[in-house]
């Protein structure tokens, strides 16, 4: 008997490496295919015509304009998701599912429908786009405008991954601390959040990086001022791709800086 089992291990230890090895080869076919057209980018323009395109007064404002718009929206969108996320981790309610749903929506409609669907609303023939108007403070061609197609875009990566980190939090923490006496403020603040906090920045991270490269509904609602993605798209139609190559890198490195910082605070965000 001991020979047989013997015999047995003997024949699956290699046939598990051997999975390991194919899934391992498969995988690195993904990351090549990931990596290689990013090193191509980097390639393609040689560093000092880089800088000296980066110092362009147009690529400039679109950095800018990118970053501080991105920033806008990421803080609107974690002020206003993260209190959604933390309502549908602990409800189970008939609506949850409902809600969420709501929240996945604009991710799945292509960029330019959601940019078309945000003009019946803040569009300057809508109620709400002629009284800001009015009131001096335009919809669209404007700031507001980008923060509203890249929050209505973006901020759903906050909240549905802000979800299932408050998700992972061991609930019997919580009861613990309620039954201390704690409110259910004091312990989600206390208790709660600095648990779910890892998920909650690989979140704003993405929803940072996602509304950087906004761009089908920012050229709807705002095609003033230029974010980088529809710099890209005006340099390259314009002037052909290789002017576009600088601010494509540019948005390619201030993405990667956004991911760096994220790891660098958290070890593992993505758990």
């Amino acid at each position: 008997m001991a020979t047989r089992s013997n015999s047995t291990r003997s024949r699956t230890i290699p046939l598990a490496l051997d999975w390991l090895t194919v899934a391992l080869g498969l995988g690195g076919v993904l990351c090549l295919y990931y990596l290689a057209p990013l090193v191509s980018l980097f390639l393609s323009v040689p560093p000092g015509e880089l800088l000296a395109r980066m110092n362009n007064p147009a690529v400039v404002d679109a950095a800018t304009t990118s970053v501080l718009s991105a920033s806008i929206s990421t803080v609107v969108a974690t002020v206003f998701g993260l209190p959604l996320a933390y309502w549908l981790a602990r409800t189970d309610g008939r609506w949850t599912n409902a809600v969420l749903a709501v929240v996945v929506l604009p991710l799945v409609l292509p960029p330019t429908v959601g940019g078309i669907v945000l003009l019946t609303v803040f569009g300057p023939g809508a109620p709400i786009g002629e009284a800001a108007v009015a009131a001096g403070f335009p919809l669209t061609r404007s700031l507001a405008g980008v923060v509203l197609a890249q929050t209505f875009v973006a901020s759903p990566f906050v909240v549905v991954t802000a979800k299932a980190a408050f998700e992972g939090v061991d609930r019997t923490l919580e009861h613990a601390s309620r039954s201390l006496g704690k409110g259910r403020w004091t312990t989600a603040r206390n208790v709660t959040l600095p648990l779910a906090m890892p998920g909650i920045l690989a979140g704003v991270t993405l929803t940072f990086t996602r509304a950087m490269g906004e761009f089908g509904a920012t050229m709807i609602m705002a095609y003033y001022p230029r974010t980088m993605p529809v710099q890209i798209w005006v340099a390259f139609i314009e002037l052909g791709l290789d002017n576009a190559y600088p601010v494509a890198i540019l948005l390619l490195l201030i993405s990667v800086a956004a991911l760096a910082t994220l790891t660098t605070i958290v070890s593992n965000p993505w758990e």
